[in-house]
């Protein structure tokens, strides 16, 4: 069950930062990515290591309660390692995959430093919250953190209904939670923080307490010229729930929707466990000890559709 929906305010926090203005920028590009014939963005399919694109319905985030998958399609762009480098035998690690010059020229340069970009804002998110759990301000900038990080920039594109008079069509771009159809089911993001830049349109919903009865949605307004922040699970873990992930959801309402994620998870082999500012007597961990590797590859097994599916639709 959940009650109706409101719209929550969420505080600010100003990095004076003009590189975040660059969001409007890259959400055009992203929209030049999408309107590329599916038969072009299918030669640029996810492989095993989730580079690149990801077709409508390939992810279902909310099994439980989604009759399909998500109403969306992705581009997914991590950190650029050569295929001959050792450190592309790591899971997240990695070449990734790129449309040609000739398809969609200077993309991939507006891409790359934009994943830069976003990376030093990030850590200057992650120094703030190791401050407020009285951690020293540099610990997430050591190489077993964000020195050498999964981030991961994910284009997404929500595709908009056909209109008749002054309402939409009824099909998957129009959401219908009480069917079971969303534009991206409800979930918590898998690594330490998310930084999130939309468009204008309405459509994400967060849920502040997930254990309560029934849920309260509340949708969140686009923020212009800057990020919404969600705290991921690796953060929840480690902060032994002071902070807690942000439960969220995306919502349509048959208008068509562009966003930008970047999930920003620590190394490879960074043990994710309670710090020691989190723990106490009293309140002992809540969470085992597990690597950032094994989480996210657990976590991306589970809501992503088996690549095999896709044996005949790879050009």
């Amino acid at each position: 069950m959940e009650s109706s929906i409101s719209r929550t305010e969420l505080n600010c926090i100003s990095l004076a930062d003009p590189d975040i203005q660059k969001s409007v920028a890259l959400l055009k590009q992203s929209k030049k990515f999408f309107d590329l014939p599916l038969s072009e963005k299918m030669k640029l399919l996810r492989d095993e290591k989730n580079r690149g694109y990801t077709p409508m319905l390939d992810e279902i985030l909310d099994p439980e309660n989604q009759v399909n998958g998500d109403y969306k399609e992705g581009y997914y762009i991590g950190v650029e390692v050569p295929a001959d480098n050792p450190e592309a035998n790591k899971p997240f690690y990695g070449p990734n995959q790129w449309p040609t010059e000739e398809v969609l020229p200077k993309w991939r340069e507006v891409m790359e430093q934009y994943h830069r970009d976003a990376l030093r804002v990030a850590k200057s998110v992650a120094r703030i919250i190791a401050l407020a759990l009285d951690l020293d301000v540099d610990l997430f900038d050591r190489p077993e953190m964000l020195a050498k990080p999964i981030a991961t920039l994910r284009l997404l594109h929500y595709e908009g209904g056909q209109k008749t008079g002054h309402a939409f069509m009824s099909n998957g771009r129009v959401s219908n939670p009480a069917k079971g159809v969303y534009g991206a089911g409800a979930h918590s993001d898998y690594g330490l923080i998310t930084l999130l830049a939309t468009d204008d349109v309405v459509g994400l919903q967060i849920c502040k307490d997930r254990n309560a009865q029934p849920q309260v949605w509340e949708y969140v307004a686009p923020v212009k010229g800057g990020f919404i922040v969600n705290l991921g699970d690796m953060l929840e873990r480690g902060s032994n729930s002071i902070f807690r992930s942000t439960l969220h959801r995306v919502v349509l309402d048959g208008r068509e929707r562009y966003s930008i994620a970047y999930f920003v998870e620590p190394s490879h082999d960074c043990v994710v466990e309670c710090l020691p500012t989190c723990k106490s007597e009293t309140n002992p961990p809540k969470f085992p000890p597990i690597t950032c590797s094994a989480y996210l590859s657990q976590r991306y097994k589970d809501t992503h559709a088996d690549l095999s599916s896709y044996s005949d639709g790879k050009a």
